[in-house]
């Protein structure tokens, strides 16, 4: 019962006495070494790692508490201290919720001394198996008394308009100049008219 949460994590094929040695790191304990090669851990733990950051959140303040849920019945506090505090930065406190009758709901309240180490956790222990089967859950929790950060200034300036380029001014200048100096269209028949005022009055005297 005096196991690191770290140990807890880590993978214990059934028959196989459990060690004594304390070499292994509280991330080493708590998450374990799953019974697959190299390789497919490292695939796996980059497909765990992708789809934590995916749903980090976003545009929001930095955090310093989060609630870690889905632990094992036998995990204390003292092992979830120990995860956090060596992974992740230092702690202000952490409570591990028990029901009525003493036993751990398997849920904890982390506080962490610096802001941002929330969302830190989140992206680092989201959804991390431990033994291998049960995924850890983590929940940013905000402080309603401070405000989210605003866009920042530069977000908010409008970015400066285009000059137009030398063949575009003379362009319009052209396409202006052409539509003041343009005639009515004339009808057919208006121009038969004009013709015959032109031969009638040109035509030689009899």
């Amino acid at each position: 019962m005096d196991k690191t949460l770290d140990e807890i994590i880590a993978t214990r094929p059934k028959g196989i006495r459990r060690t004594t040695s304390r070499r292994n790191s509280g991330k080493a304990q708590v998450l374990g070494s799953p019974p697959h090669p190299p390789a497919a851990r490292a695939r796996a733990a980059a497909t765990v790692t992708t789809k934590s950051t995916a749903a980090a959140p976003t545009n929001q303040q930095p955090a310093d508490k989060i609630i870690v849920s889905n632990l094992p019945p036998d995990v204390n506090e003292v092992q979830v201290k120990e995860l956090f505090h060596s992974t992740v930065g230092p702690l202000r406190e952490v409570t591990l919720h028990y029901d009525s009758q003493g036993r751990s709901k398997g849920v904890a309240a982390v506080h962490f001394q610096r802001r941002g180490d929330g969302t830190k956790a989140f992206q680092q222990y989201n959804n991390r198996l431990i033994d291998g089967k049960r995924p850890m859950k983590i929940e940013i929790v905000l402080d309603p008394s401070r405000p989210a950060p605003s866009a920042s200034l530069v977000s908010r300036v409008a970015p400066a308009p285009v000059a137009p380029t030398e063949g575009a001014r003379l362009g319009g200048a052209a396409a202006r100049g052409g539509r003041r100096g343009e005639r009515p269209n004339k009808s057919v028949a208006d121009l038969d008219a004009e013709m015959e005022d032109y031969t009638a009055n040109n035509a030689p005297a009899a």
